[in-house]
């Protein structure tokens, strides 16, 4: 994997949550912050994966949620088929948009 361009803490990556047309929209999964910016109407406001814009999003992929408590990266708890499914959500991201970081 490439060095990645930038370390982000959770509270950074917040204001990467789409509210500023200025910024671009990130995503964390598993560690990796992603540019989904591209999918802007999936994750800007109002759109129907809003909720995990500016956040990791571990969790609440791997359990298919998008209840708020679940948009986390705490991965305790979640079933084997539940990391399955973050481990396909990974995959994923990874074809669909560029990585511009990790979390700190």
């Amino acid at each position: 994997m490439r060095s990645l361009a930038m370390e982000l803490s959770l509270v950074e990556l917040r204001a990467y949550d789409g509210s500023d047309e200025e910024k671009p929209i990130y995503v964390a999964v598993k560690g990796i912050v992603y540019d989904v910016t591209s999918g802007k109407g999936f994750y800007g406001p109002g759109g129907s994966y809003s909720v995990f814009a500016g956040r990791d999003a571990s969790r609440a992929l791997g359990k298919m949620s998008k209840n708020e408590d679940d948009v986390c990266g705490d991965l305790d708890g979640l079933s084997e088929k539940e990391l399955g499914i973050l481990d396909d959500w990974v995959k994923k991201f990874q074809a669909k948009y560029p990585v511009v970081g990790r979390l700190a």
